[in-house]
């Protein structure tokens, strides 16, 4: 069945709206499962705005679930289902969101700055929901039995592939983010290399100063000792 829907904005990676059903009358470890998904759709939405997944539609398996999403027009819809959970009724039910979301705005739609605060579309997502929670009803079987020789030309991959790549690019990304001229100096700016400074640098001016005194001591003196001869 569909638990889990997002649908989010791809420019910036922004989550507007939710359903929220999936996590009412859940035990303390469910939600908790819930949350982790919800976390793991919001971090699928922001690879998808930094281009790390530039497909338009793909399915992601992790544990014994699937992420399916469908990126229209700068906007993301995603789902969780079970893995068992026909795929073809999860890209059906996501493209009946995206066909009611474009009856809004745009300018609307890009006007919103907080997270999940285009509630209006959450009961829209919960109404188009329960149209597919049955996969056995005929509205459904005939959605499944449309095209049946034709196999979706979907993408898969895993949740676990996708970590580690954003993982890895962050490692690489670390060292040239952090550098700076300035950086470069911490070095020199550092408590102790000041506390060193202090001690000798007035010393080292002394014996500057010491050194010019005495050649110019010893000139005087060879001068004088010339004009005496």
């Amino acid at each position: 069945m569909v638990k889990l829907t997002i649908v989010g904005r791809v420019k910036d990676g922004l989550p507007l709206a939710q359903e929220a059903r999936y996590m009412n009358n859940e035990t303390t470890t469910s939600h908790n499962l819930s949350s982790n998904y919800k976390q793991q759709a919001e971090f699928l939405l922001n690879e998808i705005s930094k281009g790390a997944l530039p497909l338009p539609s793909m399915t992601i398996r992790v544990d014994h679930h699937s992420f399916n999403y469908l990126v229209v027009n700068g906007i993301c819809f995603i789902t969780l289902c079970d893995s068992s959970y026909p795929r073809k009724l999860a890209f059906n039910y996501l493209q009946d969101l995206q066909k009611e979301f474009d009856k809004f705005d745009n300018g609307l739609i890009y006007k919103i700055t907080k997270p999940y605060s285009f509630v209006k579309f959450d009961s829209i997502i919960s109404s188009i929901r329960k149209q597919y929670i049955d996969t056995r009803t005929q509205a459904n079987l005939s959605k499944l039995n449309a095209n049946s020789h034709r196999e979706l030309d979907i993408v898969t991959g895993n949740m676990s592939d996708i970590v580690e790549r954003r993982r890895n690019s962050e490692i690489l990304e670390t060292p040239a983010a952090n550098y700076t001229p300035q950086s470069s100096s911490l070095l020199w700016g550092s408590p102790r290399l000041e506390a060193i400074a202090l001690i000798w640098t007035p010393i080292a001016i002394i014996t500057v100063i010491a050194w010019i005194l005495l050649w110019v001591s010893l000139v005087f003196t060879d001068d004088y000792l010339i004009s005496t001869l």
